[in-house]
């Protein structure tokens, strides 16, 4: 899947996958984490997701990676906030009071660049990238968290019926990237409400991964 993709997507406004509230797992399961209030949650593909400003407002500091500017723009006009914007390495890093976001390739984000982290929420990351990439996207975000733990949430169902993203990610998958370096925990199962895209059922699943 080439970068295009998803700077064609954010252009023409083809968005779906952009919620209108936070994300209603994250609301429910986010205390399975036990962060304290202060800790820094990196959310990775982050797009100007709401779950940014539900995040903040409950006393978190938040770290993003996302390829779009057009994106991350958006994200702080909506939050109402004027980044500071400077260059590290191949990424432009937008920066405000407890929020830092890297836009750019997020394979070009470095442990160093990222800076401490203690927990990932990972909810349009995973499910956004095709098979090949996630065996990369996987290693690669654990590497620069140093295996931080993470709330993941995830869609399960017949990928023959419908084109990704966002892509089913089974069970046996989730395991199959993390088991080795987490405790992987599956925290809910819930049916996507009509189906995905109104074409086949599907599952949602929410996943602890703790060391």
């Amino acid at each position: 899947m080439e970068t295009s993709f998803w700077h064609k997507r954010w252009e023409s406004n083809e968005i779906a996958f952009h919620e209108k509230a936070a994300n209603l797992l994250l609301v429910k399961y986010f205390h399975q984490l036990s962060l304290t209030k202060g800790s820094r949650v990196f959310v990775p593909l982050c797009g100007k997701t709401l779950d940014i400003p539900w995040l903040l407002s409950n006393g978190y500091r938040v770290a993003g990676a996302e390829l779009s500017t057009l994106a991350i723009e958006q994200l702080f006009a909506e939050l109402k906030v004027e980044p500071t914007i400077s260059r590290i390495s191949e990424l432009d890093h937008y920066s405000a009071n407890n929020l830092d976001i890297f836009v750019g390739d997020i394979f070009s984000l470095t442990r160093k660049m990222l800076g401490p982290v203690n927990a990932i929420y990972d909810r349009a990351a995973l499910v956004a990238l095709p098979e090949d990439m996630r065996i990369r996207y996987t290693a690669h975000l654990t590497e620069i968290t140093l295996q931080a733990p993470q709330l993941l949430i995830s869609y399960e169902y017949d990928q023959s019926a419908v084109d990704g993203p966002p892509f089913s990610i089974s069970s046996e998958e989730v395991n199959r990237h993390y088991k080795d370096r987490y405790d992987v925990t599956l925290l809910a199962s819930t049916d996507v409400p009509n189906g995905l895209k109104g074409k086949c059922a599907a599952k949602e699943n929410v996943w602890l991964l703790k060391k």
